[in-house]
């Protein structure tokens, strides 16, 4: 008797780990919850992309809805993302950028070539704000509200479809 439970304890737990591991697979990453929902914006300085003097810190968040797109040169679904982001400021939403772990010339480049939605671009190439907003990988979007609170996150890549279907309506319900 004892031979077969010692036998079985390997079994059960082969079997617990296989349940484990396959539920692990229906879960989509891009679906996680901000851990900042509902939190003022970190604080930061930063410099421009355009400007390395220009030195910008959170309070550019006050006073309007503003959508925060972490994007970078490398990125390459930040290039099929652009055009919904140039959409949405054609739409009026104020949009920031800030090009994440990048090369200043390489994210001006960028711009040059597939548009420049944004109101201005943070510069951050050490990841310090990607950092503070737990960002992992580009685009990330954040929607603020005009108290400086961030209300809405969005991973990946903006689609069409979300910029009708989620963008739109949480800019508006938070103007």
């Amino acid at each position: 008797m004892n031979r077969r439970v010692v036998l079985l304890v390997p079994l059960a737990l082969f079997i617990g780990l296989g349940i484990f591991l396959f539920k692990g697979l229906s879960i989509n990453p891009f679906e996680r919850e901000s851990a900042l929902m509902a939190r003022d914006f970190p604080s930061f300085t930063l410099s421009t992309l355009s400007d390395p003097e220009a030195q910008i810190d959170e309070s550019v968040l006050l006073g309007d809805v503003t959508l925060v797109n972490v994007w970078g040169e490398w990125c390459p679904t930040c290039k099929q993302e652009m055009p919904q982001l140039l959409s949405l400021a054609d739409q009026g939403v104020r949009l920031i950028g800030v090009d994440y772990k990048d090369q200043r010339d390489k994210g001006l480049s960028f711009l040059r070539q597939f548009g420049n939605p944004f109101e201005f671009n943070l510069f951050d190439p050490e990841g310090s704000l990607g950092f503070d907003l737990g960002v992992y990988g580009a685009p990330e979007t954040f929607l603020v509200d005009a108290e400086g609170v961030i209300r809405y996150h969005h991973t990946g890549y903006i689609t069409p479809e979300d910029v009708t279907e989620v963008i739109l309506p949480e800019v508006e319900k938070w103007r």
